[in-house]
């Protein structure tokens, strides 16, 4: 790019702090930048056909350890990550600005549309909606775009239950735990409710986010701020019966990608906010996250699985905590903003070396992500989310390096 060599010794300047224990290299957001570029091409390469066309409605969604070639899944209204893939290009066309990227992005974005025609079937609207519709909206301006966040908002805020005053996760498998699930990755929908809040939707849409994140916040978490990943509540009166976990190693442990979505979503309610109680809410549930990591700072899937250290590990979780932290320190007095932007470094600068890059072995950007352990579902894989929340937190430094904001 033409603005690296102007910067690249500013970038080196700060991120001198970033140098791996016992590796003595530091990290090149830069190169990591150009990196994702490289396989997101790559990928495009692959995706295509014999007769040398793409199917726009197939998303990449993982390759399994053994494998180099990406399994894609139909966006479908039950396929939770479709929206990943478009996030990827429309990150990747604002890094490079390359027209052909940006009108892969709007293909691959086109087919989630419907999302926005149809109730909710499913609580992961956030997910499929705003890293799409969201991302492209907010480097085009495309109105058509900012209409299809809108009525989805309206959707997901369908979910929404007053008497509980959570948004209802799995509304298809409410059986699952016996009453009104909420789980913690349903924190990282309430950004898209605040924007269409502000931009022209219903002010409700607000009120819907504050209640969620209020409630979330009081139940969702043990004493010592580590959350649960589901809060199960009564149906009929709205308290909260007991906390659970589906993705975890048990009910009473921390799951690292819970963990992570706390952090992200907490920060996110500050910024829209801007209200203390969650600026303090959320250095105590990343400090504790913080204080257990291993040394490369890429958490085990689990932090409490007894198999450390040969336990699986979550690139996904230090990904989705990366991009959040770099966010996060631009909240904070100049102390704890320094160690919550080092922390971030030192998971980009493992993230970025050969032991976590997928390099020529896979076409996409990371190794070592686990989707649903106890499911025996995406263990030890390349996962689409780690590659979406990487280059997030890629373009987010990146910003922070030219004195740019990073949202």
């Amino acid at each position: 790019m033409k603005t690296k060599e102007l910067l690249i010794g500013a970038c080196l300047c700060i991120l001198s702090a970033c140098n791996m224990p016992g590796k003595g290299t530091g990290l090149d957001v830069y190169e990591a930048l150009d990196y994702c570029n490289d396989q997101v091409e790559r990928t495009l390469t692959e995706l295509k056909g014999t007769d040398g066309t793409i199917d726009y409605t197939m998303m990449p969604r993982n390759i399994m350890d053994s494998l180099n070639v990406w399994h894609c899944r139909k966006a479908t209204k039950d396929e939770w990550c479709s929206g990943f893939w478009p996030g990827v290009l429309w990150y990747d066309y604002e890094y490079t600005g390359k027209a052909a990227i940006k009108e892969q992005a709007e293909k691959f974005t086109e087919p989630l549309k419907f999302l926005s025609q149809i109730p909710a079937y499913d609580h992961d609207l956030g997910f499929l909606i705003f890293c799409s519709y969201g991302n492209g909206y907010r480097l085009t301006n495309n109105p058509e775009y900012k209409q299809v966040i809108l009525d989805t908002a309206d959707s997901l805020a369908t979910l929404f239950r007053p008497r509980v005053g959570t948004i209802l996760s799995w509304p298809r498998n409410i059986e699952m735990f016996g009453g009104h699930n909420t789980i913690m990755d349903n924190m990282i929908n309430l950004e898209m409710l605040f924007w269409a809040a502000k931009n022209g939707g219903n002010p409700y849409l607000a009120d819907i986010a504050v209640s969620h994140a209020d409630k979330t916040m009081k139940y969702q978490f043990r004493p010592d701020y580590t959350s649960y990943h589901v809060a199960v509540y009564d149906t009929l009166t709205g308290d909260f019966i007991k906390g659970v976990t589906h993705q975890g190693y048990a009910d009473n442990t921390m799951w690292a990608r819970g963990q992570a979505w706390a952090i992200y979503g907490y920060t996110v309610v500050y910024r829209e906010t801007l209200d203390p109680r969650y600026l303090d809410f959320v250095q105590k549930v990343t400090d504790v996250y913080l204080q257990r990591l291993p040394e490369d700072y890429v958490p085990y899937w689990d932090f409490d699985d007894p198999g450390i250290p040969n336990a699986p590990r979550d690139a996904s979780a230090a990904c989705i905590t990366a991009s959040a932290l770099l966010e996060l320190s631009t909240y904070l007095p100049a102390n704890k903003g320094s160690e919550y932007k080092d922390a971030a470094i030192k998971m980009l600068a493992s993230l970025s070396s050969d032991q976590y890059q997928c390099g020529k072995s896979k076409p996409a950007f990371l190794l070592h992500s686990t989707g649903h352990l106890p499911g025996n579902s995406e263990i030890d894989a390349a996962i689409i989310y780690a590659d979406y929340y990487y280059i997030e937190a890629l373009i987010r430094l990146k910003n922070l390096i030219e004195n740019k904001a990073v949202i």
